[in-house]
């Protein structure tokens, strides 16, 4: 039934060279001439015949990415890696250029990469879609140091709180690190969802708390089957992560994309609201509200944790998925090579609502943090990974292990989800350098 008051979870909706003289045959070149026409016809052939991925590309590709490559008129041109630059930079607002460093692990350096987030071992053979990198409007974007990423967090323990896209960045973040240092497999529960990796170098351990909603959820079992539909209770954390917060100096946290799917909200008085529950007697709230109720349930929870030594807790905003003619269950695919351009995407779509309702909630976390000395910020993924639909498995894994279907959701190891990790280090040397 509709409630008859409304809970206090829920607010209201939410491109000269100089010439000395023209030589008419070749008996007129001086021996300089000839030694540079060599050097040139060589390097001719180099750049034609080249593996570089680069040269597969049309011309109005190459025409679009020499465009990226421009930077606004404002850009800076300092080195990244300026602190005072980082701390006055949007590192969220910029675009993709291209970048032929690649990235700095492979499928085959790093050994912790799932099977199903290993694309060139199921079969994808570009490899352009590694030679990007993040370029935001107004400064460079430190690539991730291993090295100094360790000594950081040296002594600590970080977990990343969500769902599979949450164990993505993990798994993101532990080949970069394995670089410096081979981590011990230190624990995993009987369903793979908690994984703890240990350091013992730098006494570090990173770890993931899998959970689908953050608060606490079941799915309803009709006829001794399991239905795909849920109850969510609003007002109560989900302790398969909440236990372990004490113990914790860094959080990051995520999700989304389980609330896609019937769910009934609930609060202390019974059901209040639901999403996509088609009934006529419950209120539909969408997606977007449960999420919204969802993260200020589990950040109040970490505001009001007295037992916590939470230094930083961040939130990752939410990771676009990149379904074309369909979606994951109706034949939808992902088969793009390149990246899009900041005008290509669309900041007004359900993807950037939502991201903007994540947003929110770290502002309110934030302020009332601050009268506990306890930091919240953000991992704005959103506007950076709409642009990259070239990232994800797709069919180079889809078809493979799950009967056909396309992951558009997930990323590619190594690919443009490394990025988060260039954002984390800025993002918690910045948190550092406020406090101190």
């Amino acid at each position: 039934m509709k409630p008859s008051s409304t809970s206090s979870f829920f607010p209201d909706k939410i491109r000269h060279y100089n010439k000395k003289e023209r030589c008419l045959n070749m008996g007129m070149l001086p021996p300089f001439f000839l030694s540079s026409l060599v050097v040139t016809v060589i390097f001719i052939l180099f750049i034609l015949y080249s593996p570089n991925p680069l040269n597969d590309i049309s011309k109005h590709d190459l025409d679009q990415r020499l465009a990226l490559i421009k930077p606004p008129n404002n850009t800076t041109s300092d080195q990244g890696d300026d602190h005072g630059e980082i701390l006055n930079c949007d590192l969220f607002k910029g675009h993709w250029i291209p970048d032929l460093q690649g990235s700095q692990y492979t499928n085959s350096s790093c050994t912790t990469i799932p099977t199903s987030k290993n694309c060139f071992h199921h079969g994808r053979k570009d490899t352009d879609f590694l030679n990007w990198r993040w370029k935001p409007d107004q400064c460079d974007l430190p690539r991730f140091d291993p090295k100094t990423f360790l000594e950081f967090v040296q002594g600590k323990k970080l977990a990343f709180i969500g769902d599979s896209v949450a164990r993505n960045h993990m798994e993101s973040l532990l080949c970069l690190l394995s670089k410096v240092e081979t981590p011990k497999d230190e624990y995993k529960d009987s369903e793979d969802r908690k994984r703890i990796w240990y350091f013992p170098d730098h006494d570090f351990t990173l770890m993931i708390l899998w959970t689908k909603f953050l608060v606490a959820g079941e799915e309803r079992v009709v006829n001794g089957s399991s239905s795909g539909i849920f109850d969510l209770h609003l007002d109560k954390i989900d302790e398969e992560w909440s236990k372990d917060l004490p113990a914790l100096d860094y959080v990051i946290i995520s999700d989304a994309h389980w609330f896609f799917r019937p769910i009934y909200l609930h609060d202390g008085t019974g059901v209040v609201g639901c999403v996509y529950c088609n009934n006529p007697n419950v209120t539909d709230y969408g997606v977007g509200f449960a999420l919204k109720m969802a993260f200020r349930s589990a950040l109040n929870h970490i505001n009001r944790c007295k037992k916590c030594k939470v230094r930083v807790t961040l939130i990752r905003t939410f990771s676009p998925a990149h379904f074309e003619n369909g979606t994951w269950n109706t034949g939808g695919r992902c088969n793009r090579k390149s990246p899009l351009s900041e005008r290509e995407i669309n900041v007004s779509s359900n993807e950037w609502e939502l991201r903007s309702l994540q947003m929110e909630e770290i502002e309110k976390a934030r302020i009332q943090g601050e009268k506990k000395g306890k930091r919240f910020g953000v991992l704005d993924v959103t506007r950076a990974m709409l642009m990259r639909p070239d990232g994800h498995p797709g069919e180079f894994w889809g078809n493979k292990w799950m009967k056909g279907y396309n992951d558009c959701v997930h990323w590619c190891l190594p690919g443009p989800i490394d990025v988060w990790n260039d954002f984390l280090m800025a993002v918690l040397r910045r948190e550092a350098a406020l406090v101190s």
